[in-house]
């Protein structure tokens, strides 16, 4: 996402605007979108915990030779994600320096944040969606044709309801209750906030205390919403967004249940540290103004022994890990 500055009113809650182009890539094209391979390309920043489900998901269903994938840098302007990391400063397959001009080039007045994750129509150059928490649902269920085999069922029909509520939860008191408490207006509505946060990490802990996964015993929709904001706990939102009640790493069975995701082919190597500090402290200069990119903590951490297959359940169900990630999007660190 980019951080829209409407969304910021001093003295009230912080309020996110989740009015995204709504369009959708589904099997029969109703919105005019028809699922198609090649047709279309990703554009996902790693620094994005919104922009990294879609990757992990990508990943895991094996959709890298179907949807191309375009990755903006770290930080970005008042007016859109840029392709800096590539040659020239272009995205190698659009053409553009600016996410802006996807979004511009089917909406010439297109007036709200220009965000990622986007799926852009490779042919016009138009963006399609940037529904974030519709294109990984999409890729689970109108892409299926285009899985890998021994992809895992990620959205499980069966299991859809109570992933949909804990996804819920999740969202609203974690995945956006930190930035709730990062974007806060007063101290009031910061520390309705935080006390929301941590309840609901505590739940959290409880809840996953018996259990290796949070729905089923298999690697579901929910456990990718969560794990893309608990990545980026300690090294992000513990200082820079004053969550700091505790660190993710003194929170013994949420630590272990994070580090068994990282573990996990498809997870952590979608994960660049460097790229997501830059962001968030080079990016929020109301909340850092210096720019400053703090050095820690060590990211060897993510790598310790966790135990908790010791809890049973299979990450890929009677499925099978993904294949490494493709040459040009392996990440160096």
């Amino acid at each position: 996402m980019s951080l829209d500055p409407s969304y910021i009113t001093p003295g009230l809650d912080f309020n996110r605007d989740t009015n995204y182009i709504e369009d959708r890539i589904t099997q029969d094209g109703r919105d005019g979108w028809p699922v198609e391979p090649g047709r279309y390309r990703l554009v996902a920043a790693r620094a994005c915990p919104w922009a990294n489900r879609t990757t992990i998901v990508r990943r895991l269903l094996g959709l890298e030779g179907v949807i191309s994938l375009g990755l903006p840098g770290p930080t970005h302007d008042k007016n859109s994600w840029t392709f800096d990391l590539d040659p020239g400063g272009l995205d190698p397959v659009l053409g553009i320096e600016r996410l802006q001009q996807a979004f511009f080039a089917r909406f010439p007045d297109y007036p709200r944040g220009i965000t990622v994750p986007a799926i852009v129509d490779v042919p016009s150059g138009k963006v399609v969606t940037n529904n974030y928490p519709q294109i990984t649902l999409d890729f689970e269920t109108q892409w299926t044709q285009y899985h890998r085999p021994g992809a895992p069922d990620l959205y499980p029909e069966v299991l859809r309801a109570e992933i949909d509520e804990v996804a819920n939860l999740i969202f609203h008191d974690v995945n956006n209750g930190v930035y709730k408490c990062g974007f806060a207006g007063s101290q009031k509505s910061y520390e309705r906030a935080y006390d929301a946060l941590f309840a609901r990490l505590d739940w959290l802990e409880q809840r996953l205390a018996g259990q290796r996964y949070l729905v089923g015993d298999t690697i579901t929709e929910a456990d990718i919403r969560l794990f893309t904001t608990l990545a980026r706990f300690d090294s992000v939102y513990h200082g820079h967004f004053k969550c700091n009640r505790n660190k993710l790493s003194e929170m013994p069975v949420l630590w272990a249940y994070a580090r068994d995701l990282f573990q996990t082919p498809g997870f952590g190597d979608t994960i660049d540290f460097d790229q997501i500090k830059k962001h968030y402290y080079v990016t929020h200069v109301d909340i850092n103004p210096s720019g400053i990119v703090p050095k820690g903590p060590d990211a060897a951490a993510w790598l310790a022994p966790h135990a908790r297959a010791d809890l049973g359940g299979h990450p890929f169900g009677t499925g099978t890990p993904p294949e490494p990630p493709l040459p040009f999007e392996r990440i160096a660190n």
